[in-house]
């Protein structure tokens, strides 16, 4: 046999083989496993949280810390950031945010509504909606003022503390005040409508709260929350949020 002839045939054999190998299904979880290390290993801080097939097909959802969204191959080489849109019967629908939606609803499950301000519903609850709020915030102070008119409406606001400027801030420091009056609600009201509430301090769950607005995705207030995870940023005014609920 000739030398050109032995080099085509072992290019041949190891042609095959590489094709049985790429044949070759990767185990369960391999694939996610090298995607979340591939990730992680690439950009230093990032904790993945979820990595699984998406509903378009050579591509991986993974959900990170920061609540980003981020679509890969399976490689991990190639990524993709924003939102997966699918074209159906009904028009446009965004599989990345029904995704969200999905997570958000969990998160909230976890960390439950101990520690909320409550705002209940009169008489029939009917609906629950979680605000995560910001005292000095000129919509969430909008917003406030249609809490009554939701309460009426059947629906229950949960106020969760998500003060923009941070920990250390004043609006930080008024938001802990509200929560350790002795009358929450009624602090609530008067913060809300820029009068001074008496400074006060005990053990809080403010930052904890802080917290749990970026993992699930709050940007800017009032961003509320609602029961099938979905969430509604920015002011909506009363009527229309109980007619997006179902309740008009």
């Amino acid at each position: 046999m000739s030398a050109r002839k032995s080099v085509k045939k072992v290019a041949m054999v190891v042609g095959l083989m590489a094709g049985a190998v790429l044949a070759w299904p990767a185990a369960a979880g391999e694939v996610e496993d090298g995607i979340a290390k591939r990730l992680t290993d690439a950009v230093p801080g990032l904790k993945v949280q979820s990595v699984r097939e998406s509903e378009a097909k050579g591509l991986y959802e993974v959900q990170s810390n920061n609540g980003d969204t981020i679509y890969t191959t399976a490689d991990g080489q190639y990524l993709l950031t924003g939102d997966l849109l699918k074209i159906t019967s009904n028009g446009i629908a965004n599989v990345t945010e029904e995704a969200r939606a999905g997570q958000r609803e969990q998160v909230m499950a976890a960390f439950g509504d101990d520690g909320v301000i409550r705002f209940p519903a009169d008489g029939e609850e009917k609906a629950v909606i979680d605000v995560f709020t910001d005292i000095d915030c000129p919509y969430c102070r909008k917003l406030h003022d249609e809490v009554p008119k939701l309460n009426a409406y059947g629906i229950t606001v949960n106020y969760y503390a998500f003060p923009r400027s941070g920990p250390g801030t004043p609006s930080f420091t008024k938001y802990v005040s509200v929560w350790c009056a002795e009358d929450q609600q009624a602090a609530m009201d008067a913060a809300k409508a820029g009068r001074t509430v008496e400074s006060a301090t005990c053990e809080n769950p403010v930052l904890e709260q802080y917290q749990l607005g970026g993992r699930v995705g709050v940007t800017g207030t009032p961003a509320i929350v609602l029961e099938d995870g979905n969430m509604v940023r920015g002011y909506v005014p009363a009527d229309n949020l109980a007619k997006g609920l179902g309740l008009l």
